[in-house]
């Protein structure tokens, strides 16, 4: 195939940036499109021009590095992939493929489609963990019955990769589905309860300290989002939240 592509390209924070034009050749349909990210910047280091900077890591869909805002979609035009599941095949020759990276005031562009995303582990820190005592007498895990509908739903919560594709999706920058995964994937089993009140009070504000905007109710972020988490979490956060502020 033989693609033009449309990429942001911006030295640094301070940078205006600006869209820049490419064309690559003889892609496969076969390549992932970091495959073909990869032979463009073959193209470019070959000709002496600056490497279009781009996140990664482990390539299975796992770590959530490898975001892009591609055709005006997080990850891409497929679904349940990240930007690295994605193949070439989902194009066509001759194709124009617009790149950016994901655009919200709490992730600011670093370089090209590089964002900040540690506003995430922020997050994560002010409640995303529970206490565990490590005194010897601690009660093991397995031997807690937990109904099994309670188990999934804590599972397919603690999926989420945080790549922020939620956040690129929504009109209002909303991490309401990132926040309530993590809230759910505690408040779902009894070792999570401890701190419960505290855990989702703490996370959500320091999600508004952030800058995140309010949840639109589109359901966006669920369909953009690699790894399918439901809305179920939003609203499940909302209860948690309403019932930790009766509690004061």
């Amino acid at each position: 195939m033989n693609l033009t592509l449309k990429i942001w390209r911006q030295k640094d924070a301070n940078d205006k940036g600006q869209m820049v034009d490419y064309n690559v050749t003889d892609i496969s349909e076969h390549m992932s499109f970091l495959e073909m990210m990869d032979v463009l910047n073959e193209q470019l280091i070959n000709t002496g021009d600056e490497p279009v900077a781009f996140d990664h890591d482990c390539r299975e869909g796992i770590c959530g590095m490898c975001s892009m805002y591609i055709n005006g979609e997080a990850h891409g035009p497929d679904r349940n992939v990240t930007t690295c599941q994605l193949h070439m095949r989902m194009f066509k020759d001759g194709d124009t493929i617009t790149i950016e990276p994901f655009r919200a005031t709490a992730f600011p562009v670093i370089k090209d489609l590089v964002v900040d995303r540690t506003s995430f582990e922020r997050i994560q820190q002010a409640g995303g963990f529970i206490s565990v005592n490590t005194s010897g007498n601690t009660q093991d895990g397995n031997a807690i019955p937990i109904p099994k509908k309670d188990a999934d739903d804590a599972m397919d919560a603690a999926t989420c990769i945080g790549c922020g594709a939620c956040v690129a999706s929504c009109k209002n920058s909303s991490a309401m589905l990132f926040v309530g995964a993590k809230v759910s994937q505690y408040a779902l089993l009894p070792q999570g309860r401890v701190e419960a009140t505290e855990r989702v009070q703490n996370m959500v504000a320091q999600m508004d300290l952030e800058g995140f905007g309010n949840c639109t109710n589109t359901g966006a972020c669920e369909i953009e989002c690699p790894k399918g988490i439901s809305l179920e979490n939003i609203a499940r956060m909302n209860t948690e939240f309403m019932k930790a502020s009766l509690k004061g």
